[in-house]
């Protein structure tokens, strides 16, 4: 509940500032330009904690679905399925969804918006397929989310802008991929015990081949910076700590039968996967609200997994 609050009060403020466009933040004083950014400084990171926090809330709402089965296919009591579960007593929980997509598309964030559908796609397949007693309402609710919150929603507030952002990238005017390129050499000289941990800024402008447009402090690749400052070994033990925690979100979605704990394992699976994805263009883990909220989650895997089941609650 806490996560999803404070992503709604990010995802409110950023959006506000943004579709009143004023010149700077009323309380940060930052320029937001026309992207969103709530209180973060940098707008991907803000999209990232986004992100992160709308796969929770939708794993929640995951446990909150029914199980049950019916014996055969009525579609009157399919359409009105659709409906209790958008009009319903969750529906506070699914317009605090709607709050952060919103400010999810307003950060303009391409790889933020494409790795969250993308996780979205990646693991509501997966959870078809190792859910034991699926709730028979999670494909109208993935379908719901890019049919009404991208499509209706987005159109509202401008999906479009991000579209054509991811189709006007170029790696002729994208300078991240020549940062990837110079860092290799950091990486091969110092692959044992990494550089140390927040060097990159001043190590990397010695192996920087040409001038780029901006100063980079940041690989805006998390694998790259984490190999340069740590090292390969380290970096690979924290890449292998999270591919475990992902194997116990989907061995909970697998074996438990709490709802709660795997719709929340749901939502870790969900989160993992858009950080996968998101941090081969960004630096998402550099920032200590991210990293945080990440932290979080990687630790919810662990409790959903081991955490003792109450049988009282979950006799339903």
């Amino acid at each position: 509940m806490a996560i999803i609050v404070s992503a709604c009060i990010q995802a409110f403020y950023g959006s506000v500032l943004n579709l009143i466009n004023l010149p700077t933040s009323p309380i940060f004083g930052f320029v937001d330009g026309d992207r969103a950014k709530g209180s973060f400084v940098y707008q991907n990171h803000f999209a990232n904690f986004l992100a992160v926090s709308i796969s929770i809330a939708f794993g929640w709402l995951i446990s909150e679905l029914k199980t049950t089965r019916s014996g055969r296919f009525d579609f009157r009591t399919f359409i009105l399925g659709v409906f209790e579960t958008l009009i319903s007593s969750k529906i506070i929980l699914r317009l605090a969804i709607v709050i952060m997509i919103i400010g999810l598309i307003l950060s303009r964030s391409r790889m933020g918006n494409a790795g969250f559908f993308t996780a979205l796609i990646v693991v509501s397949l997966l959870a078809l397929l190792i859910y034991r007693n699926p709730p028979r309402m999670l494909k109208p609710l993935v379908i719901s989310i890019f049919i009404l919150d991208l499509i209706i929603v987005g159109s509202i507030f401008g999906v479009e802008k991000v579209k054509q952002r991811i189709e006007d990238t170029s790696f002729a005017a994208e300078t991240r991929d020549d940062v990837v390129r110079d860092s290799i050499p950091i990486i091969e000289q110092h692959w044992l015990t990494g550089n140390g941990a927040g060097s990159f800024y001043t190590v990397f402008p010695q192996y920087q081949s040409v001038p780029y447009s901006s100063f980079y402090d940041h690989a805006h690749n998390d694998y790259i910076q984490f190999a340069v400052e740590y090292g390969v070994v380290v970096t690979g033990l924290l890449g292998l700590w999270l591919l475990y925690c992902l194997w116990l979100a989907c061995r909970t979605m697998y074996l438990r039968n709490n709802k709660l704990y795997k719709g929340i394992a749901f939502g870790c699976a969900m989160a993992i996967v858009h950080m996968l994805i998101h941090c081969t263009v960004d630096f998402n883990l550099q920032s200590p609200a991210n990293t945080l909220l990440f932290l979080t989650i990687l630790t919810l895997c662990w409790l959903v997994r081991y955490l003792p089941s109450d049988t009282h609650k979950i006799a339903r």
